[in-house]
């Protein structure tokens, strides 16, 4: 049975477009590596490198898994326990305004950070939440 010079292309170019389109699919599912310092990823299961700390937050406390620090990388895991949106932001020593995405209750983000000696400050940078007690301070080294 002789296969025709049409049939023979066409299923060439078949293999040719899905070549390709694994070609994209790889390219985009890649993700490129790390995150930048003090950018935030959000969602259960997306913690970037790093240990990883609890932050608990609720109608206006901040309570943290751990309150000892090294220098480091941090993966900040933002678990909204409360009623109300919250967020998380960290500053301090070469980390300034790096937050999560707002949280809905019962929702989480991770934000990841490398952390220097110094002290830094964690709080909700929800208007009036911060005020409210939303605030945490943390000694590193």
């Amino acid at each position: 049975m002789a296969i025709s010079a049409h049939t023979s292309r066409a299923a060439l170019r078949t293999t040719a477009v899905a070549f390709s389109a694994a070609l994209v699919l790889a390219a985009c599912s890649s993700g490129g590596g790390g995150q930048a310092k003090g950018s935030a990823s959000s969602g259960a299961g997306k913690a970037g490198s790093g240990t990883r700390v609890t932050v608990t937050e609720t109608e206006y406390a901040l309570k943290l898994s751990q309150s000892s620090f090294t220098p480091g990388t941090y993966t900040f895991v933002s678990d909204n326990a409360g009623k109300l949106t919250h967020a998380l932001s960290i500053d301090g020593p070469g980390v300034q305004d790096a937050k999560t995405k707002n949280i809905q209750g019962g929702q989480n983000a991770t934000l990841t950070v490398t952390l220097k000696k110094g002290k830094y400050d964690l709080y909700c940078p929800i208007p009036g939440h911060k005020q409210l007690g939303m605030n945490q301070s943390i000694q590193v080294g």
